[in-house]
């Protein structure tokens, strides 16, 4: 295998998204040389993606890996172990990579020495409400400094370079007790920074986010919030901090009584700060309500009953229309 970094992208059910985002990453510029790889983890027990790996060759080597248990978590540990590559890239299915992206990623790498560098996200929500986009692209967005540095904390999986010897550590780095409702990464990188690890920002290294139709809802987004919010109640809680853990409870309730009180007044009076608001709130309920059981499940077998729904009303709508 030549080049030192490899590529991976999580997949389910996602064929249209999945060809744009390989599409994109066949398209890199300044990286022949280094980029070994594109891995392609195919998180349908059915292996629906096979298809579309087949038809999106280019001038890097593209794997095709099934991992038919679905689960986030699970996902990225298979493509780990399909690649033999000490740094490795994530790219999430519903991204599409600018052609400088990984270049940018490396470099930023590079000058920092962080053993994680992250990218900006453009959000993208075509079928979302008027009123509601501007939320919706900044939610699924991500914005960071405007030059290359030290981060004092990470973001999210999608959109990132890791050190594999140093941030990606054993088998299984990836909890797979998060593949339903997410935030292995999260559980990721506290251990990295407990380690002495660090993160970084490459500011010209962007992707889009396409925000699904099912994503680009007001209830999915506020979902997603309260799950984020659980994320610091949480860690404190599994390493044991119990006075961090009360700490963010504290500040969660806070979250919850002002936000939620300027949310309520917002949407009588219809400000367009109203949805923000609310995502505040969501942010502040889930730091007070992070025991186990009350996570909401997005990923994995939650996902995947969601498709199939999907595709039997389908079916359905079809046969009454013949």
């Amino acid at each position: 295998m030549s080049g030192d970094v490899a590529v991976l992208i999580p997949t389910l059910r996602r064929p249209e998204s999945l060809a744009r985002a390989l599409a994109s990453v066949q398209a890199q510029t300044g990286v022949s040389a280094r980029l070994a790889e594109i891995v392609v983890i195919d998180n349908d027990p059915e292996g629906s993606a096979r298809s579309t790996v087949d038809a999106c060759a280019g001038p890097a080597p593209l794997r095709y890996v099934h991992a038919p248990r679905p689960g986030v978590a699970t996902a990225r540990n298979a493509g780990l172990a399909a690649t033999g590559a000490p740094l490795i890239a994530f790219l999430d299915d519903d991204e599409a990579a600018s052609p400088g992206w990984l270049a940018a990623l490396l470099a930023a790498q590079a000058e920092t020495g962080a053993e994680v560098v992250f990218g900006p996200i453009q959000g993208r929500a075509p079928d979302a409400p008027a009123w509601l986009q501007p939320y919706l692209e900044a939610f699924f967005g991500r914005e960071g400094p405007a030059t290359v540095g030290r981060l004092a904390e990470p973001f999210g999986c999608g959109n990132s370079l890791m050190v594999r010897a140093a941030a990606l550590p054993g088998e299984t780095p990836f909890n797979p007790a998060a593949d339903h409702a997410g935030g292995e990464d999260d559980e990721l990188f506290s251990a990295l920074a407990a380690r002495g690890g660090g993160f970084g920002w490459a500011p010209d290294a962007w992707v889009e986010e396409f925000a699904p139709a099912h994503r680009a809802t007001l209830n999915y987004a506020l979902a997603r919030a309260f799950a984020y919010g659980q994320g610091p109640s949480q860690t404190a809680r599994r390493h044991g901090r119990i006075f961090g853990l009360l700490r963010w409870m504290v500040v969660g309730a806070a979250q919850t009584v002002v936000f939620g009180a300027l949310a309520a007044i917002g949407f009588l009076a219809w400000h367009p700060q109203r949805a923000w608001w609310l995502d505040r709130a969501a942010r502040g309920l889930g730091k007070v309500l992070w025991m186990p059981g009350l996570e909401p499940r997005f990923y994995g077998a939650a996902e995947l009953a969601r498709l199939q729904r999907a595709n039997e009303g389908a079916k359905g709508v079809s046969a009454k229309s013949g």
